[in-house]
């Protein structure tokens, strides 16, 4: 059998008239671009994340750097997040011209380490930048004490956790904007790339709105400004897609706890935490082997026999090549953690199309492995 790691084609199928019904509206509309299909996307998904608005840009490492501009951060401005992310939340703190400053994470949940983050503080510190971890939610109510103590920003990285929750906070209620990715892998993804920013504060609105348009929001007048909008093709697509949102995150939770119970004893694996209350929507399913080397050997064994799985994120970002590629960067002290979140991680496919024959077929496959070590 193979099991495959997303299930693209399969998703569009089961909603094949809806998406096409979007896409014809839009190209026969001849508005593509700042169009009212984007408008409309964008008033849904604020109304979705209850939050006053939602800004529609070109990709999700762009809805971070435009928040940080649009917030007034830059050269010198110290930004703390997560060493084990996904490279663009680094980079978007360099593009905005920021220091970044890269900490641990907690030891259990692996998202961003509330303690870490208190160390890592100076007076340069201007924002925190907490990552929701393969569809898990930082703790922001932790976050907030930090950043409401010191005066510091908070821009959440949600890219990979729609729907997902704490257990008495919704993502954007802690912090000052939220920002999305909505590439095609994502939870909620379009055929291609995008991204968006949500917040409820008026002028970090309007600032976006101008920055994604050449500095413009009245036609032919333009002050200092970039080129990233999301289209109204995309907008569409999306818009079809959140519809079906919360099905889709249940149904991931589903198999999140099949894999658990399938595996709930193999000793040779750590198996993904869930923060007691917290609704983790698990955009990816991590297992840890507990030998860092019985790693690679299980990726290989696991993609040998058909089951495509994968590794988020192998190199932590401060083990990259090069680091930091002389942009500003500064290491909280210790990265212990994320250090073996790197060195042990494998995502196993997880996606609302499975069938229960390739969830179990992956089950056994695990449960197969022999380890290097007894």
């Amino acid at each position: 059998m193979k099991v495959p790691f997303y299930g693209y084609a399969r998703q569009y199928l089961s909603m094949k008239h809806e998406i096409d019904l979007s896409i014809q509206a839009v190209l026969t509309s001849e508005q593509y671009i700042l169009g009212p299909t984007l408008q409309s996307f964008e008033a849904e998904l604020a109304a979705y994340a209850g939050m006053r608005y939602a800004i529609g840009v070109g990709n999700g490492t762009d809805s971070m750097w435009l928040t940080f501009m649009a917030l007034g951060l830059g050269a010198g401005d110290e930004l703390v997040t997560n060493a084990n992310t996904f490279f663009a939340t680094a980079s978007a703190i360099w593009i905005a011209g920021c220091t970044a400053v890269l900490v641990d994470c907690d030891e259990k949940t692996r998202c961003i380490d509330p303690d870490a983050v208190r160390k890592a503080i100076t007076k340069r510190t201007r924002a925190i930048v907490p990552v929701h971890l393969y569809g898990q939610c930082a703790p922001m109510d932790e976050i907030r004490k930090i950043a409401d103590e010191y005066g510091l920003f908070v821009v959440e990285d949600n890219a990979q956790a729609m729907e997902a929750r704490g257990e008495a906070f919704k993502a954007g209620e802690l912090s000052d904007a939220v920002s999305y990715s909505f590439i095609v892998n994502k939870n909620l993804g379009t055929y291609g790339d995008g991204g968006a920013v949500s917040t409820n504060h008026t002028y970090l609105n309007d600032r976006i709105r101008e920055l994604r348009n050449h500095g413009s929001a009245q036609r032919n007048v333009h002050s200092y400004g970039f080129n990233s909008r999301l289209d109204d093709l995309h907008a569409g697509i999306l818009s079809a897609k959140l519809k079906h949102i919360r099905m889709w995150s249940d149904r991931r939770i589903e198999i999140a706890a099949q894999y658990t119970q399938g595996l709930a004893d193999c000793d040779f694996i750590r198996l993904p935490y869930v923060r007691p209350g917290y609704r983790h929507v698990f955009h990816l399913y991590v297992i840890e082997t507990i030998d860092p080397k019985d790693r690679d050997p299980m990726l290989a064994y696991l993609i040998s026999n058909g089951v495509d799985a994968k590794t988020h994120y192998s190199i932590a970002i401060h083990q990259q090549a090069g680091f930091p590629w002389g942009k500003p960067a500064r290491l909280g002290s210790s990265l212990a953690n994320a250090e073996k979140n790197a060195a042990t991680c494998i995502s196993l496919p997880l996606f609302p199309e499975m069938t229960e024959e390739e969830i179990q077929y992956t089950i056994d496959t695990v449960r197969g492995y022999k380890p290097m070590s007894p």
